[in-house]
């Protein structure tokens, strides 16, 4: 067994872009999808992320799924662990976030654990214990008014103080820029002090890269995908890596196809610029409330565009419409119902020749792949920071892009259908 790091991530994009990040610094990487038996094929991965849906979830439930997670993979040989959670710190004030760290800590036995969600790719930042998106504090962006997860607070130690037990730290910017040897002795000193938890500062990819590899020996860590960086460079030098090749995916041919569920901003701006070039459809929740088979007139419509071009389906929204759409039906009610829906659609689609398929959210990912029925993905070369194309394993004909509600630019959808077309 080649296995030397598994990660848990709460969401099925999240854990994509973690695999991302691996693969990227020279890691064979395979994401599976929940909790996985026996069976399932990891092949010669170096690295597994356990995709789960639990961001959202009850906290007893994430709590439960992510030490289950935790489990199987000190069962495959893995000795290091990250717990990975969205750059923009998606939770709430009971969690998930703060509860399956604590949870996870105290499974491994381990006293202290890393925070550090940043990502500067995308402009997720931190400084003085505050995440920023671009320039703008967390508590001040687009995520301020999430349907699911409001951020209406930018400080990483309040918000970890509030979910998780023990005390919260800070390792501050000049300690990040001055190198891992800075870092390490922050650490010793905060853990003499009692902290449980260090939020880590960081600006800049180069400074993931020194936390990284100050975390050489910590049997968890917990942050954002970009925190991964340094870590191949750990096990290199311990000599528990060996050279991988470039990530490739298998050509697929058949139909493309784009469903988003995301209600981001970034997702909306790409929505608006494929409804000038391919067609598009938008979901009527209202329909899908009254019990109207809004998938099959979905998919009827889709099997009707050109075959050449793709199609997008798409229940997003803007902050207005989905204000009054959880009004009307209930926060967990409405995004359920665009969730299954789009989660059949993706079945019937990927059954009637839809081969390449792009995903615009983490819960929407969540549900279609899970209706699917894919249980593990092989990381393919990267779209844009934190998007792969990713290949179905099990002998499936079908290439999955699964994307952060968050990330991309507004011609990503283009961009991703230009490198398997």
């Amino acid at each position: 067994m080649t296995l030397v790091l598994g990660a848990i991530a709460d969401d099925f994009t999240g854990a994509t872009d973690l695999a991302n990040t691996l693969v990227k610094e020279g890691m064979r990487a395979v994401q599976v999808i929940g909790v996985p038996d026996t069976a399932t094929e990891i092949g010669d991965a170096q690295a597994v992320v356990v995709a789960l849906k639990s961001r959202t979830a009850p906290v007893q439930q994430a709590v439960k799924q992510s030490l289950a997670a935790l489990d199987w993979l000190r069962e495959l040989g893995a000795a290091q662990f990250l717990f990975k959670y969205c750059s923009t710190f998606d939770s709430t004030p009971d969690g998930n976030i703060g509860p399956v760290a604590d949870a996870l800590r105290r499974r491994l036995g381990a006293d202290f654990a890393l925070v550090c969600p940043a990502f500067p790719a995308n402009g997720r930042t931190i400084y003085q214990g505050h995440l920023f998106v671009g320039d703008t504090l967390l508590s001040e962006s687009s995520m301020r008014d999430h349907p699911l997860t409001p951020m209406r607070d930018s400080s990483l130690i309040r918000l970890m103080a509030q979910q998780a037990a023990g005390r919260v730290g800070l390792i501050p910017l000049n300690d990040v820029m001055a190198g891992p040897t800075a870092v390490s002795a922050r650490i010793d000193v905060l853990r003499k002090e009692g902290v449980t938890y260090a939020v880590a500062d960081a600006l800049t990819d180069a400074h993931l890269r020194h936390v990284g590899h100050a975390a050489d020996g910590h049997v968890l860590i917990t942050g954002g995908s970009g925190i991964a960086m340094g870590l191949p460079d750990n096990l290199r030098a311990a000599g528990k890596l060996e050279t991988s090749q470039p990530p490739q995916v298998a050509p697929v041919e058949g139909r493309s196809l784009v469903l988003a569920g995301s209600c981001s901003e970034a997702t909306r701006g790409q929505i608006a610029r494929a409804r000038e070039i391919w067609p598009t459809r938008k979901l009527d929740v209202d329909r899908i409330a009254e019990g109207l088979d809004v998938a099959g007139e979905a998919v009827s419509w889709a099997l009707a565009q050109p075959e050449d071009s793709p199609v997008v389906i798409y229940g997003s929204a803007d902050p207005d419409d989905v204000r009054r759409t959880q009004e009307r039906y209930g926060t967990e009610r409405a995004s359920e119902m665009v969730e299954s829906t789009l989660g059949a659609i993706a079945v019937k689609l990927h059954a009637a020749g839809y081969t390449r398929l792009v995903v615009a959210g983490g819960e929407t990912s969540g549900a279609v792949v899970s209706a699917l029925g894919v249980s593990a993905l092989r990381i393919g070369p990267e779209i844009a920071p934190g998007v792969p194309w990713t290949e179905a394993l099990g002998g499936r004909r079908l290439a999955l892009a699964l994307k952060s509600g968050n990330f991309g630019t507004r011609d990503f959808f283009e961009r991703a259908f230009a490198m398997v077309s």
